[in-house]
């Protein structure tokens, strides 16, 4: 896919194309190619882009919703696993430059890779088009999955539903290993969660708290299936 096609993709013409080669622009690559520009700025700016264009969606989506379950619609909506999803959908994954250890370990599918670089996109189409472009492409990218996530008991607290399931059907809890990655100010961690001993699901995030649910997702769903288990996860208020 060429730039021009991702452009297609999110449906926005760049009146300034650079601002899209920098938002696909990783630190490997930059590094290798001689302390070049990364997306890391329009990354941050995307972040906030994203996050009030959502807030302000779900605010006015679910009136009567209480401040901690918007909370956890938002956070399941915009967490790395999520924007990662978003970013295959368009195929960023071909896009992004990449350093070449970063290209050989699988970065192009690495979700952190992809979410980040996804909201660096979200923030070179504010800088580029303003704010009513970047929300109606938000609105676009995201609104199926808002409204899955708002209306559906699932995605909303796995780690709690993963410990009553194993608690329940397994007389065992989670166990979960953490491991980070990258600079302070860009943090990247993984989570692995095991169950008896042994590894039933993994994830990524920004944060140890979005590794851990992203991982405890992944081993849910795959315990639900081996158990045959149709019980959802809880989504008791915070």
């Amino acid at each position: 896919m060429s730039s021009s096609r991702l452009e297609q993709a999110l449906q926005v013409a760049f009146g300034d194309p650079d601002l899209l080669r920098l938002a696909l622009s990783h630190r490997s690559h930059a590094f290798e190619a001689g302390g070049l520009p990364t997306n890391e700025r329009l990354e941050f700016l995307g972040d906030a882009v994203l996050g009030i264009v959502v807030t302000e969606w779900i605010y006015l989506r679910f009136p009567e919703a209480s401040e901690g379950r918007l909370a956890k619609i938002r956070a399941a909506a915009v967490n790395a696993h999520s924007l990662a999803e978003v970013a295959r959908a368009l195929s960023i994954g071909e896009e992004v430059l990449l350093g070449r250890g970063e290209e050989q370990s699988g970065g192009r599918d690495k979700d952190s890779i992809l979410a980040d670089t996804m909201e660096a996109v979200l923030g070179a189409v504010y800088l580029d088009g303003g704010q009513g472009v970047a929300s109606e492409l938000i609105g676009r990218l995201f609104g199926d999955l808002l409204d899955e996530i708002a209306t559906r008991r699932t995605s909303l607290d796995y780690k709690t539903s993963l410990q009553e399931l194993t608690a329940g059907q397994l007389a065992t809890l989670p166990v979960y290993q953490l491991t980070e990655e990258g600079p302070d100010h860009a943090k990247q961690f993984t989570a692995r969660v095991s169950v008896d001993g042994d590894v039933a699901g993994s994830g990524h995030g920004r944060s140890k708290k979005e590794a851990e649910q992203a991982a405890a997702e992944h081993a849910y769903g795959a315990l639900v299936e081996r158990l045959a288990v149709g019980s959802a996860p809880s989504d008791e208020e915070a």
